[in-house]
């Protein structure tokens, strides 16, 4: 009936322009329908036949997605079996390692600089946000006052979170019985 009147106003479960050729078709309440519209994206009411931003007809769903996605997942698990596999049958002590590599061992660079693990952990990322302030200058150039001023705040943030860091640092830090003159 709404063929016939003319500017009637537009509901969402009517197409918004309908033609001799659009025929209604019924859907079998066994085909699964489409959660969001594929022209604006947004999802669809329950039980509408039409998206109702956009007016266009809601599309029956895609089912080869499930599949596509199952065979994703086998090949996923299939692969992840092959590592497992390969790493567990893989001897690490054939590697040969550089007898100064030890060095970089946590433990050794938490005894040699004397600092307990949270204040290590602390200042380790304090010197990773100066880096970033660094790194900002050498990759940032700026060709007006407006871009200036942006890489100026980016570097101001670096520093802060080094700042904070090392603050929690001194703060995790244990005293000593020197420390407590």
């Amino acid at each position: 009936m709404a063929e016939v009147v003319h500017d009637a106003q537009q509901d969402f479960w009517r197409p918004p322009v309908v033609s001799e050729d659009v025929r209604e078709v019924a859907t079998p309440a066994s085909a699964a329908m489409a959660e969001a519209c594929t022209r604006c994206g947004s999802e669809f009411m329950i039980g509408a036949r039409f998206c109702h931003t956009c007016g266009t007809r809601r599309p029956v769903a895609d089912l080869t997605a499930d599949a596509r996605g199952a065979a994703v997942r086998h090949l996923w698990n299939g692969g992840l079996s092959w590592v497992q596999t390969v790493v567990a049958d893989f001897s690490w002590r054939k590697i040969p390692v550089p007898s100064w590599l030890h060095y970089l061992h946590f433990h050794e660079i938490k005894r040699r600089v004397g600092l307990p693990t949270g204040s290590l952990i602390a200042f380790l990322v304090g010197l990773g946000c100066v880096t970033g302030a660094i790194g900002v200058s050498l990759f940032y150039r700026a060709s007006n006052f407006a871009e200036f001023q942006a890489i100026q705040m980016w570097r101001l943030e670096w520093l802060l979170g080094a700042t904070a860091s090392f603050v929690a640092g001194i703060l995790l830090k244990k005293p000593t019985d020197g420390d407590n003159n």
